[in-house]
């Protein structure tokens, strides 16, 4: 019997990186899981290749393409889960996007691109997963990603640190409103993670001038880390899957950092 066994879980930004690494996680110990992503092909590789893990495990597998900042197509995603799995145990508000600016470059484009996806997808996810829990009146658990970014500002990337402190916002206020419904809602900080995402950001901040060099960005972002390295997607589900589990059901309005000690709040 896994951690999550019969849970119905979805992930965000689930085709690749933290996103597929959280899902598969979830189907090892057993829970039914529902890749969903704006790239559709890509989800639905996801949720293909990882058909024989669910079937090891005893769980269910489905995929959803989703723009997160469109309440009719989250709806969609959510009825998709509920069609193949039955119910909505856990949902993972994962999607998020970043683009380096100068920040006396940062133009308004930038400024809604990122907030509207980190932000707002946020808080569309957290509602109407919220309403599907309610309407099935057995609780459940909301999950943020949010990220050292979360904690700290830091140069060259100020509208996604925002729309990441706006994530530590929604998900105490989530927390605050949503308790009466038995639904917890919590989130996770991690730092560098050697992904897609990190490899791009390397290349847009040599594209603003911010780096001399490839790797440098990375390099330098990650010399503080108290654990000598940058983390990989499985550093980061061990704590994921404890925050879609029964363990942590007394815990809520928490945001707990995976950075390996960059970040010390």
């Amino acid at each position: 019997m896994g951690r999550v066994s019969g849970r119905s879980c979805i992930v965000t930004g689930a085709a690749r990186g933290i996103g597929r690494a959280i899902g598969e996680a979830l189907l090892d110990e057993g829970a039914d899981v529902c890749f969903a992503d704006i790239d559709g092909d890509t989800a639905e590789r996801a949720a293909c290749e990882n058909e024989e893990r669910a079937d090891r495990n005893g769980g269910k597998v489905a995929w959803a393409k989703v723009d997160v900042t469109e309440r009719e197509q989250v709806q969609e995603m959510i009825e998709i889960a509920v069609s193949a799995f039955g119910k909505l145990d856990v949902k993972f508000n994962n999607a998020g996007i970043n683009k380096p600016m100068n920040l006396l470059d940062v133009t308004e484009d930038n400024w809604n691109t990122i907030m509207k996806i980190n932000g707002l997808g946020v808080l569309i996810g957290m509602q109407e997963a919220a309403k599907q829990m309610i309407r099935q009146g057995t609780g459940g658990k909301i999950v943020n990603t949010a990220s050292i970014a979360s904690r700290q500002g830091f140069d060259n990337v100020a509208p996604y640190c925002a729309s990441k402190w706006a994530v530590v916002s929604l998900t105490q206020s989530g927390a605050r409103d949503l308790a009466k419904h038995k639904i917890t809602v919590t989130g996770f900080a991690p730092g560098v993670v050697a992904t897609e995402m990190w490899s791009q950001l390397d290349r847009d901040l040599m594209e603003i001038g911010a780096s001399e060099r490839e790797g440098q960005a990375i390099a330098e972002f990650s010399a503080d880390i108290l654990r000598g390295r940058v983390a990989t997607p499985d550093d980061i589900t061990g704590t994921t899957t404890f925050l879609a589990s029964k363990e942590s059901d007394y815990m809520t309005g928490q945001v707990v950092m995976i950075d390996g000690g960059m970040v010390l709040v």
